[in-house]
This record gives C-alpha cells, sequence and structure tokens, in this order.
C-alpha cells in the first residue's frame, strides 16, 4: 500500500511537473514568434525614427494583455510605461528593461541583416542555421537566436509579456500591482531619464524596483545582483603641430602628440593596473563580512583568465569581485592620424584617448574626472574645454583639451533587504539551489535616478546567457534562457513577500 501511496504521489508530482513544462514550451514557441516580430524592427539609438515604431508595437502588445499603457514625453526619446490596474492595498514592483539597442555594422555579423533573427545551433566548427519550422514541440533549448537586442534587451521584455500570459492562464491572482517602464535611450546613457523620473515620480512610484538587464553568471546559475557601477567618460587630446607634418623634415623637431598621450596615460596606472591618481580610491573599505560575500560567487579564475587570454590579471582587487567594488580608469580608445595601410610618414597633429570611469557608490563622478584633470595639470599641462588657438600653442609648451561625458551614478542595496530576500527564496524554491548573489556587477544601468527620487530598493535579475555578446556583432540568446526567464518572472509576480 505505502508503495502504491508513493508511485501516486510521484505520479501526480510528474503530472503537475510535466503540464507546467508543456505550458513554459508553448510560451516559449510563442515568446520566440513575437521576439522574431519585435526584432525585426530596428532600434537603434540614434534613431528617433526606429523607437517611434518600437514604441508603437509595445503599446500594442501590452494592451494585449491588459496594461494601461503611454508615452512618456522627455527631453529627449520618449519612455515607455505600462501597469495593470491598481489595488491600493497590495505592494507595487516596478519593472526596468530598454527598447533601444547599440548601432550595427552589417559587415560583421555573421547573417545579411542584424534585424532578422537566424536560428543556429552548436557544433564543432561554429554556429550551424536551423530552419524555425524544425522547432517542433521538443524545442531544443541548446539553440540559439541570433540578432540585434535578442538579449540587450528585447528578450526580457518577451519574456515578461509571456509570463503574463500564463499568469493569466493560471488565473492566479498577483500579489503586487505591476508597473513597466522601458528606456529608449539607455544605449546613449540615458540623460533624459533624471529629470524624467523627477516629472514622473507620482506615477513611477514603487515599493521596489527589478532590472532586467544584463546576463546570469557566467555559471549560467539564477543569479539577482544588488547594484551596479555608475560611469562617466572624459576625452583628452594633445596636440603637435598646427597640420600634420612630414617626419622627414619635422621629425626631432615638432613634438609628437602620441609620445605626450602615451607619456601622460603611462603616469595614470602602475605596472599592477592600480590608479596613481591622487584620492582616486578614497572612501572604499571593504570588511571580512563584505569579503565573505564576494568570495562566495563561484567565479572560475583559470576559466576568466582562459577566456580573455590573459596571464595575470591586474591587482587593484586579490580577486574578480573584489576588483570590481573599486572605481576604474579604462581607456576605451585610441587615435592618432593614420594606422595598417594608410599609414604615412607624418608627424600627427593630435593625438586622442577616449577614457571612461566605472563608478561606485562611494565615488562621485564629478570628483574623479576633477581628481584626474588635478592630476593632468600637475604633469605640466594646460588643460582646456575647447580647441587651442594658434595663439594658445604659441603660449604654452603641451596643452590637452579635456571633454567630460554626463556621470551615471551607482547604485548598491542592502544585502539584507527583505525584498531581496523574498527574490532570493522565491528564486532558490523554484529552481532548487540559491542564485548567485552579486554584491555590485561591473556595468552599468543607469537606475540611480529612480533610487534617488523614488527612495526605493531595486534588483538586478538578469534573465540571458551570460555569452550574448551584447553590444558586439552576433548577439544571440540561448532558448533555454527564455524558458528561465518566464519561469522567473512568473515565480515573481506570482510569489509574495513574506
Amino acid at each position: 500500500m505505502k508503495k502504491f501511496l508513493t508511485l501516486l504521489l510521484f505520479l501526480s508530482l510528474y503530472s503537475a511537473y510535466s503540464q507546467d513544462s508543456v505550458l513554459i514550451k508553448s510560451k516559449v514557441a510563442n515568446a520566440i514568434t513575437e521576439l522574431r516580430e519585435f526584432v525585426a524592427i530596428p532600434n537603434d539609438a540614434l534613431n528617433a525614427d526606429d523607437i517611434d515604431t518600437n514604441l508603437y508595437w509595445l503599446r500594442k502588445k501590452f494592451t494585449e494583455r491588459g496594461f494601461n499603457s503611454t508615452i512618456l514625453e522627455t527631453e529627449g526619446l520618449p519612455l515607455f510605461f505600462a501597469n495593470l490596474p491598481i489595488d491600493d492595498n497590495k505592494p507595487t514592483i516596478l519593472f526596468y528593461m530598454h527598447l533601444d539597442g547599440q548601432s550595427v555594422d552589417v559587415t560583421k555579423w555573421d547573417q545579411s541583416d542584424p534585424y532578422k533573427i537566424e536560428l543556429k545551433s552548436k557544433t564543432e566548427d561554429g554556429w550551424k542555421k536551423e530552419s524555425f519550422s524544425d522547432l517542433t514541440d521538443d524545442i531544443n533549448y541548446d539553440w540559439r537566436l541570433f540578432g540585434r537586442s535578442t538579449s540587450d534587451d528585447k528578450g526580457p521584455i518577451v519574456m515578461f509579456l509571456n509570463a503574463i500570459d500564463a499568469l493569466k492562464k493560471d488565473k492566479v491572482d498577483l500579489p503586487y500591482n505591476v508597473k513597466v517602464i522601458l528606456d529608449s535611450e539607455e544605449e546613449k546613457s540615458s540623460a533624459p531619464l533624471p529629470k524624467a523620473v523627477r516629472t514622473y515620480k507620482d506615477l513611477l512610484k514603487a515599493d521596489f524596483l527589478v532590472i532586467n538587464d544584463g546576463p546570469v553568471h557566467v555559471s549560467g546559475k539564477p543569479t539577482i545582483v544588488y547594484g551596479c557601477r555608475g560611469i562617466t567618460t572624459l576625452s583628452i587630446t594633445t596636440y603637435g603641430p598646427i597640420k600634420p607634418q612630414h617626419s622627414g623634415h619635422y621629425g626631432n623637431y615638432a613634438p609628437n602628440p602620441g609620445f605626450q598621450l602615451a607619456q601622460l596615460l603611462a603616469t595614470m596606472k602602475d605596472v599592477d593596473g592600480r590608479v596613481l591618481v591622487k584620492g582616486y580610491y578614497d572612501g572604499i573599505t571593504l570588511d571580512e563580512a563584505t569579503l565573505e560575500i564576494l568570495k562566495s560567487v563561484p567565479d572560475n579564475v583559470e576559466e576568466i583568465n582562459t577566456n580573455l587570454a590573459i596571464a595575470n590579471p591586474e591587482k587593484v582587487g586579490s580577486f574578480y569581485q573584489e576588483a570590481l567594488q573599486y572605481p576604474s580608469l579604462n581607456i576605451r580608445g585610441l587615435g592618432s592620424a593614420w594606422i595598417g595601410e594608410k599609414a604615412r610618414t607624418i608627424v600627427p597633429a593630435t593625438a586622442t584617448a577616449e577614457l571612461d570611469l566605472r563608478l561606485v557608490p562611494e565615488s562621485d563622478g564629478t570628483r574623479l574626472k576633477n581628481l584626474v584633470k588635478d592630476h593632468i595639470k600637475n604633469q605640466g599641462y594646460h588643460v582646456m574645454a575647447t580647441e587651442p588657438t594658434k595663439e594658445d600653442r604659441l603660449k604654452y609648451d603641451r596643452i590637452v583639451t579635456i571633454k567630460e561625458g554626463s556621470v551615471t551614478d551607482a547604485f548598491r542595496t542592502d544585502l539584507n533587504n527583505p525584498f531581496g530576500n523574498s527574490i532570493v527564496k522565491t528564486m532558490e524554491n523554484k529552481f532548487g539551489e540559491k542564485p548567485v548573489q552579486i554584491r555590485i556587477m561591473g556595468g552599468t544601468v543607469p537606475i540611480s535616478p529612480f533610487i534617488n527620487e523614488l527612495k526605493i530598493p531595486a534588483f538586478i535579475v538578469p534573465m540571458v546567457n551570460p555569452d550574448n555578446n551584447q553590444h558586439s556583432p552576433n548577439e544571440n540568446l540561448k532558448i533555454g534562457q527564455i524558458a528561465y526567464g518566464i519561469e522567473t518572472f512568473y515565480a515573481i509576480l506570482s510569489t509574495s513577500k513574506e
């Protein structure tokens, strides 16, 4: 009798799992269809017409799911906002994603049109194109969808919509009010966002914020991130002769801006990668409890170094997660005259370095930029905000023009926040293992305006595969991550905070 009851229990659980699996797979199939349709609409963040067409598509899709939606005008491109009917007795969850994407260079993609999704499977020789007609009921979760914004960030938007479908089909009484804000200039640093959040503060009011951008941990395990670094930029230009000059005639005489710039940049970091700008790391302390949390992240140092093809990392931190707790100073681009087959025997007129400074909550972007400018002045340079005139060139031996970018602040939520604890428990119950908890991730999501204005905690719950090539050619989304995303949204939205 006991064996019979055990068998009945097993069959009951198996039946429930099978029904859940069938439901999710049906939603995955529908999500793939919708994602192909969505990605087919170009979404270059530099093209306002692209954004308008995407907004029209979103309004239609959210309305079909019972959302009230509106377009929020800003000083730049509009934001998209949607919400389900509000119950004042329920807490409110606000989701943030973005609809814009990076520009594409078609020549670098392994397909003729990055906005037309291609289905591919992994082979020993690379990626093999598959037919969408082969996506039968037994969907291969290892196959991938290649196209711009499949992962960053249209995929998660479509996962969310299909999770709502599944919740409605199961007649789940949601324990939260649900609001969604979709950014249209995330790939352009979301400059209009701070003022827009202030303007629409009442509309956006919520108890906590969930951001669905970026990849899960490289281990592929469920992941929750409690913060992200901010960012600001500096463009530094040094000057030689007013026009490029023949290196035979003026080499050894006309100052070379390339060497000047190289020497200047070399003063900013030591050989181990630590920033030498005075005061750059001020205010950052890591106690033993924090270090233990950082060490709990299952990073594989050998795998990271192998993937990067580096023998040794820089020594800002003693391990990867610790390194992310400090602001960085990165050369993101260098240019002077011509290179490669176009190289010429000249003394260049200018040399430019583009820097990005990743910020942590303890660092202020404006302060760090000022520290860098003071450091450059201390190296004997006359610092200007504009291109020097001929009179300036004749007056000063060494001139630098510095152009500053806007500041996107970092944020970090306490790891013991009750809403965060609820998400962790929900994910653990759903997937049978505790999610990877990351104190702060290296990338930047422009979330600080929400935290500063709405005074709410924020959590990043990424949905996509870590090797998705976001911002790069051949961006892709693993089909299994679509199932994961739908299940994660479903679990979060159907589980109340205890």
